[in-house]
């Protein structure tokens, strides 16, 4: 008898203070709802189009072989001639890093079922171009080709100064903004005492395309940049009151 009335006097303490609680929020947000002043939320957006002034190119060599160490140094030697290749054409100093490089083994699944036997391996070996020079995106393409490449994949064109741009579609955004909350005062009879909050969000739109590779008596492969869309929008919210 006596656990049964703890467990009740527990359970009724418990509850009691899960409903002061729960008064104690209520109340809060009731308050600061309250408290919230007359005010104006708006959005802006804006878009800034301009020309990409570098180049992505992802390049490689992928090989088949027998053997793991096979398929490793054929891949080693046609990646070692494009690099070579693309030195000549680009300097030195061209930018020219790995971005991946892979060695799986392939296999045969027996038709019957049961395990699956090792036929050979795959090397891959992908390096990333970048090039100011968009003029010779084409050339890059073609001589990677042409000297052992069999791998071109996400041809990006980028900026070489992305916040500058970045900064130019937020003030526009910005701009939008504040004129729309300063329409929507003016129609209602309202003044704009004070800024509430700004909120901004944003990217850069860069234009990704896939190129096939090109044989070594195939013209030149042509490459259109285009233009990149930098988008920004931004959150507006001021207090107002009565004229």
């Amino acid at each position: 008898m006596m656990n049964f009335i703890k467990k009740t006097f527990i359970l009724l303490s418990t509850n009691l203070l899960l409903l002061l609680i729960l008064g104690v929020a209520q109340a809060a947000g009731q308050d600061s709802i309250e408290k919230l002043p007359p005010s104006i939320r708006t959005s802006g957006e804006a878009v800034v189009s301009v020309n990409p002034d570098r180049a992505q190119i992802d390049v490689g060599v992928v090989t088949q072989a027998n053997t793991s160490q096979t398929a490793v140094a054929q891949n080693a030697q046609k990646l070692e001639a494009t690099l070579a290749r693309l030195r000549q054409l680009l300097g030195n100093t061209a930018d020219i890093k790995t971005i991946s490089y892979t060695l799986s083994p392939t296999y045969r699944y027996p038709k019957e079922g049961g395990e699956p036997t090792i036929t050979g391996y795959t090397a891959t070996n992908i390096v990333r171009v970048t090039l100011d020079d968009l003029t010779k995106v084409g050339q890059v393409i073609d001589t990677a080709t042409q000297s052992g490449s069999n791998r071109i994949q996400n041809l990006r064109f980028t900026l070489k100064d992305e916040q500058t741009v970045q900064a130019q579609a937020l003030r526009d955004a910005a701009v939008n903004a504040r004129s729309k909350a300063r329409a929507l005062a003016s129609a209602l009879n309202l003044r704009i005492i004070r800024v509430l909050s700004i909120v901004e969000s944003g990217s850069p739109g860069f234009p990704v395309r896939d190129v096939a590779f090109a044989r070594a008596e195939a013209a030149p492969t042509p490459i259109e940049p285009g233009t990149i869309e930098v988008r920004a929008t931004v959150s507006y919210m001021v207090e107002v009151a009565g004229q």
